[in-house]
This record gives C-alpha cells, structure tokens and sequence, in this order.
C-alpha cells in the first residue's frame, strides 16, 4: 500500500511539470509576430506581461476618451496595435491581425475569447491618406468604388457643412 501512495505523487509531479511546460510554450517567448513591424522593435509602449494583462483596459480606457470626449492623442490605440503586430505579406499587404496563427488570434484562442473588435475596426494597417482620396476610392476600393466622377468632391462639400452645423450646435 505504501508503495502505491509514491506512485500516484510522482504522477502528480510528472502531472504538473508537464502542465506547467506546455503553459510556457503556449505563451510563447515572444509577443509578436515575425514579419511585424513589432519584430524589429526593442520594446512595445508597455512590457509584455503588463499589455497582456491589461491590454483590453487599455483600449477601452482611450475608446471612452476619443468617443465621448473627442480626445484623439490617445497613448494605446487599436490601429497602433494593429500598425505594429500584423505580419507583411510580402508583397505590401498584410495578413489580417485575426487570421489563424496571427497576433490576436493566437492568444485569443488560447484564453477562449472572442476576438469582436474586428467587427467594425480595420484587421490591416491603414495607409495614410486624406478624407478626399478616400472618397475618391484611391487606396479603398471597395468601399468608395461606387462613386460617381466629381461624387468625392459634393461628399467633402457635405462633410464639411455637417462639421460646421456640429460646430454650431456645440456653442
């Protein structure tokens, strides 16, 4: 009997140890992606541990800022993630940040969490561009390709009076 009781520790031991090494290989060593942006750099705008923890905080935190204050100097910002953790293609696009065994994806899956951020927000970076070539349809496409010659220029015009009107009414 006394000898049965010495198995069944080492087995937990065994038990354990394994647990505990297959949990350090799914974190991972690194928090980023190769080809990212993110690879090439020497540290993130907060250490590793703490964005992992924290990181959703942070992001609401700033969402509240910019949209119910209009604060847009925002310290962690989705589309800085994203700018830094998607990988390059190769060929000037990027691979979405919530493709199987990309940055997001990876993690969320491993925590069973449901990646929703990516319903409205870009899963790419964005490209710089103005408002104008935007509705012009220069770098987007899809979303613009519909207009009309002369459409972006009526649409600014709109915005425009809109941003005037939202001006007005905020006196």
């Amino acid at each position: 009997m006394h000898s049965s009781t010495g198995i069944v520790r080492v087995a937990g031991v065994l038990l354990a140890g394994a647990l505990t090494l297959i949990g350090g290989l799914a974190s991972g060593d690194s928090a980023v992606t190769p080809g990212s942006r993110a690879a090439g750099m020497d540290a993130c705008v907060a250490p590793t541990d703490v964005m992992r923890r924290n990181h959703m905080e942070f992001l609401k935190h700033d969402r509240d800022r910019t949209v119910r204050k209009g604060v847009r100097d925002i310290e962690y910002s989705l589309a800085a993630c994203i700018g830094c953790h998607a990988a390059e293609k190769g060929n000037g696009d990027y691979h979405p940040v919530n493709d199987e065994g990309q940055f997001c994806s990876g993690c969320h899956e491993y925590v069973a969490v449901s990646l929703t951020c990516f319903q409205c927000h870009s899963k790419k970076p964005e490209q710089k561009m103005s408002t104008l070539g935007a509705l012009q349809g220069e770098l987007d496409g899809d979303r613009f390709s519909g207009l009309q010659p002369g459409a972006a220029a009526i649409i600014d015009e709109q915005l425009q009076r809109l941003h005037a009107i939202s001006r007005e009414v905020s006196r």
